[in-house]
């Protein structure tokens, strides 16, 4: 498979990263949740050129994670900002960040820390379970399969797939 026909794997991984699975892209998006909006900062922040963030933020734009609002008429600029599709990328941010201060840190340590408004205190990016609380870890998930896949298997959309071979393959995995 190509890279520009990522997006259209029955994969949620591959759907999303065909949209944000650039370097510049996570670092835009980066930036965005900063308080970065206009395409001059983006450019000075990131040292990238204006055809490859002009591509970048076109794509955000075109995926709806980034709005562009012109902030000054006359010259015809624009700002970015995050749209609610955007925002919700922020946990994904996170779980970089906090790979990152774990994983490749240098010796000063984390470049940033983040504070929790309304408590005060300090935050570790990590994923709990929305029922029960419990921690989330590859550990403690089992995948299974979903609509997404077996809706489509269903209707003969995907051919060559056995689901009981894979629903195989995930449970050997987890265990």
């Amino acid at each position: 498979m190509r890279w520009d026909e990522i997006d259209s794997q029955v994969c949620s991984i591959a759907r999303t990263l065909s949209i944000i699975g650039d370097k510049w892209t996570m670092l835009i998006l980066r930036d965005c949740f900063l308080g970065v909006t206009r395409f001059s900062d983006f450019q000075k922040s990131l040292g990238i050129t204006k055809h490859r963030l002009s591509d970048r933020l076109g794509k955000l734009v075109d995926a709806e994670i980034l709005k562009k609002h012109i902030y000054d008429e006359s010259y015809r600029r624009h700002e970015y900002k995050l749209t609610k599709k955007g925002i919700e990328l922020y946990p994904v941010l996170m779980s970089l960040v906090s790979w990152g201060d774990k994983w490749t840190a240098d010796k000063d340590g984390a470049p940033l820390e983040y504070i929790h408004q309304p408590c005060g205190h300090k935050i570790n990016a990590g994923a709990a379970c929305e029922h029960c609380d419990g921690a989330v870890s590859a550990f403690t998930v089992t995948p299974i399969l979903g609509p997404g896949i077996m809706k489509k298997v269903k209707r003969g959309e995907l051919v060559d797939f056995d689901s009981q071979e894979m629903y195989t393959s995930i449970k050997q995995k987890s265990n």
